[in-house]
């Protein structure tokens, strides 16, 4: 099973977008978790659960430094989400970004 964490703020307004994604992955059988948690959890949650994908929203892109020195040793691709795909609350979008970037890093 595949992991994605979603983190914004608080973990409230990505969980939406979760809701959405979702419903991408139980309409094609996909074997993937997919969960959002407020940024403050962030370090504690990718060096214990090891996710295959993080997402940042937008609200929080100024974070991705941070989450880029948490995710690199671990091998973990880490990105913000389109703002667009985000606004429109595009759950098929964001997936398939989330899936290009997990076969991305697995094939380094």
């Amino acid at each position: 099973m595949k992991k994605i964490f979603l983190f914004c703020d608080a973990g409230m307004s990505t969980s939406l977008l979760v809701s959405k994604m979702l419903e991408v992955v139980n309409k094609h059988n996909l074997d993937i978790h997919i969960e959002a948690n407020p940024c403050i959890k962030a370090q504690a949650l990718i060096q214990d659960q090891k996710p295959d994908c993080v997402l940042l929203g937008p609200q929080v892109r100024f974070m991705l430094g941070k989450m880029e020195d948490i995710c690199k040793p671990l091998n973990i691709p880490v990105d913000a989400i389109d703002s667009v795909a985000y606004g429109a609350m595009d759950g098929e979008k964001v997936l398939k970004s989330a899936i290009r970037m997990i076969k991305k890093s697995q094939a380094k």
